[in-house]
């Protein structure tokens, strides 16, 4: 077989496999159930060593999704190309065909598998199946006709390959992906941002003060004080955001309680309201890192409705579920100790978007995401520590996870070139429940001197910060330190995020003309 004929062999392997592929992929935005490669995808976040998953979040970000998206498509790219050539390549037999077709069953068979045992949005069985039973279909009955049509007995090429055929094969299913993808991407299946902007968020019971004046300082470059919902980080583990019809979700309180209860939607924006600003924090961020952002949420507190449940004596945990299952586990102290932890369905000043949790999501001040900013919850169980472990703590992070004490400088950025005379740095600094009560700055290996604290808000909401300094030509290092409102100085001991935060001193180097 010529090597034109085994090119064109492979690529109708990968045409065969991108079809099943796409129509998978509709069939999945129809039902709301797991596309096959998503499924695939969340496994291996599962699967992945720690180390690889603090990599992948510290150096890639919410890049990392597509990427692996990518990659599973990859090698199953390679995986249908060998098929479509074993499957072409003379001696054309059927236990040649039968191969190739077996390898794409393979394939569509591993999508069914982890579509059954991976965490998804999806609750329904047929939900989860419907689609990679039907990529599982699609892919056979493509490879099995692009293995079939490349000869025949009226093929006159002298390697029996009947090129003509074999192009309307391909080119057919190709016309099929291609619209079974479009249609995916143009059509609207599901809950929409129509159906998030229909749910109206009756006002709170208990709003946030305005905003003091000053709590922004006047320096380009530095952070908002209110971090814009699209600016706000994300870090989770799926592929593909949830998105919940409001209609259909339900919280379920349960557990240690002396009374379940069944929340919906309506249910608690019923209840008693409150609005507060304050600061999240993921624990995988990295010393200066920007995975930290403020907004200003609006919620039932959660202590009411455990006041309602009745907790029963020896709890000392709440864990946790998303709709995709994966679990989360919080110090009970946390959620009845006075602090402002609330059921969240609104953030600065509009439901809360699908990234962000919709239509539920935790809110806890002083705490890591990791215990505490449950999105997409569905259940609500209140335990003891010693009976279950969360995802994240089976994976090696702290049980409990206090936010430490940090700063960052936001201006200058790193190797910027800044003229020489006066000069100003910037930043934020963070100690969430507890407060900021000093930032510090140090200019080289000089001591350390005093920033001017912008207003605070409140003890949960992170606090800017500026710094006047003389800058002379050369190359100079700035250091920030924070003291939080208990008295503790960050330290300058560098350790990484896991397992219960990262510590150390963020530095930047700057050239001075």
């Amino acid at each position: 077989m010529r090597i034109s004929s085994r090119l064109a062999a492979a690529a109708g392997g990968v045409v065969a496999a991108g079809t099943a592929l796409a129509v998978g992929y509709l069939v999945a935005a129809v039902t709301g159930g797991p596309w096959p490669v998503d499924a695939v995808g969340v496994q291996v976040i599962d699967w992945a060593p720690g180390p690889v998953k603090d990599f992948a979040v510290r150096e890639l970000g919410t890049a990392d999704r597509p990427l692996l998206r990518v990659g599973i498509c990859a090698v199953l790219a390679i995986v249908a190309a060998v098929a479509g050539v074993i499957g072409v390549t003379r001696p054309r037999t059927g236990r040649r065909q039968l191969v190739a077709v077996g390898i794409a069953a393979a394939l569509g068979l591993v999508g069914l598998v982890f579509a059954i045992v991976s965490r998804s949005a999806a609750t329904g069985v047929a939900e989860r199946l419907l689609p990679a039973i039907v990529t599982l279909i699609t892919a056979v009955a493509a490879m099995a006709l692009v293995v079939r049509s490349p000869g025949g007995p009226k093929a006159t090429q002298p390697d029996g390959f009947d090129r003509r055929r074999f192009m309307l094969t391909v080119s057919a299913l190709a016309v099929v992906g291609t619209g079974a993808f479009a249609t995916t991407r143009v059509a609207s299946f599901g809950p929409g941002e129509a159906v998030r902007a229909k749910i109206r968020i009756p006002r709170p019971t208990e709003a946030a003060r305005p905003l003091p004046s000053g709590v922004q300082v006047d320096v380009p470059g530095v952070s908002r004080f209110v971090t814009p919902n699209p600016k706000f980080y994300r870090v989770d583990t799926l592929l593909e955001v949830p998105r919940i019809d409001p209609a259909d979700w339900e919280l379920r309180i349960r557990g240690m309680v002396n009374k379940e209860l069944r929340l919906s939607l309506p249910d608690l924006l019923d209840r008693r309201l409150i609005e507060r600003d304050i600061t999240l924090t993921c624990v995988s961020n990295e010393v200066g890192g920007p995975y930290v952002g403020n907004a200003r949420w609006i919620g039932v507190p959660i202590a009411d409705v455990l006041a309602e449940a009745g907790v029963r004596a020896g709890a000392d945990a709440v864990k946790s579920t998303s709709i995709d299952g994966l679990t989360i586990g919080t110090p009970l102290s946390a959620l009845t100790d006075g602090r402002d932890a609330i059921f969240a369905v609104a953030m600065n000043g509009e439901p809360l978007p699908f990234e962000h949790g919709f239509p539920v999501r935790m809110v806890v001040p002083g705490l890591y995401g990791y215990v505490s900013a449950t999105k997409w919850i569905v259940d609500f169980e209140v335990t003891r520590f010693q009976d279950f472990s969360a995802y994240w703590t089976d994976r090696g992070w702290a049980v409990e996870a206090p936010i430490k004490t940090a700063s960052r400088i936001d201006v200058p950025k790193g190797f910027a070139t800044i003229k020489a005379g006066p000069a100003i740095a910037a930043g934020v600094a963070w100690a969430q429940h507890r407060g900021i009560a000093k930032v510090e700055v140090q200019v080289d290996d000089g001591p350390w001197r005093p920033a001017v604290l912008a207003t605070e808000d409140t003890i949960d909401t992170w606090r800017q910060w500026r710094f006047r300094w003389t800058a002379t030509p050369g190359t100079h290092k700035l250091t920030v330190r924070a003291t939080d409102a208990d008295g503790f100085v960050q330290t300058s001991r560098s350790t990484p995020p896991r397992p219960d935060g990262s510590s150390g001193l963020h530095n930047t180097v700057v050239m001075v003309d």
